[in-house]
């Protein structure tokens, strides 16, 4: 499984031969100015909620590359009506894809389109791929059903905001590592703009005296697991 940095909270995964981007927001980060939407291959788009910094960049890459955007029922109906591919999904429900198994998990959050629409209840996934399984957190506050993923999956890697404000500081993302037991931590929506900039050497420092690997990818960086 080999995961890539596209800036804020936006994620390349490439597993079972699939390549999946989550909450694209990359044309409107001048931060990942560097990364050209036009050349990112998607099979799926996972989406947390409908935020504008999570969903900008559905339309312009589903439309190329008929990509198949997953999310809840809410979000998945309104890109529907626009013609594009989409499976639903909700709150602790899973599903066997051809690059393996997603489960909707619960977010603590808001979620709401830009233009004003109804984006439904924020989540997070559970992805179980052939040899590694990821949580990705999406946008959420600390919460105790963090403490439910690993009763049914052991993780190898746990995607947590880190950024503080409108999602867990990092202190609360160090307790949501113990939730979902498990030390190798990717952060992501930080220094993205202003509320939810980080000191980063701090924040590793802070992870590493609790046991702890917190990775700060550069934006287009790549990890293998």
């Amino acid at each position: 499984m080999k995961i890539t940095f596209y800036g804020h909270a936006s994620l390349g995964i490439e597993v079972g031969g699939k390549h999946i981007i989550v909450d694209p927001f990359i044309t409107g980060n001048p931060q990942a100015a560097a990364i050209d939407i036009n050349t990112l291959k998607a099979d799926y788009i996972l989406l947390t909620h409908a935020h504008g910094d999570h969903v900008l960049d559905v339309e312009a890459i589903a439309n190329r590359t008929n990509a198949v955007i997953v999310s809840n029922a809410e979000i998945t109906s309104y890109y529907a009506k626009q013609g594009l591919n989409a499976h639903p999904m909700n709150h602790g429900g899973s599903w066997n894809f051809d690059f393996g198994k997603v489960k909707y998990v619960n977010a603590i959050h808001s979620s709401s389109f830009p233009d004003g629409s109804y984006g439904g209840n924020p989540g997070g996934f559970v992805i179980e791929g052939e040899h590694k399984n990821i949580y990705i957190a999406g946008d959420t506050a600390l919460t105790m059903d963090m403490k439910l993923i690993p009763l049914r999956t052991k993780l190898d890697l746990a995607i947590l905001p880190i950024g503080n404000n409108f999602t867990m500081d990092v202190e609360d993302a160090i307790i949501a590592s113990d939730f979902v037991e498990c030390d190798k931590i990717l952060g992501y929506h930080f220094d993205t703009f202003g509320y939810i900039e980080i000191n980063k050497e701090e924040s590793i420092r802070k992870f590493f005296d609790k046991g702890k690997d917190l990775m700060l990818l550069e934006i287009g960086e790549s990890i293998e697991l």
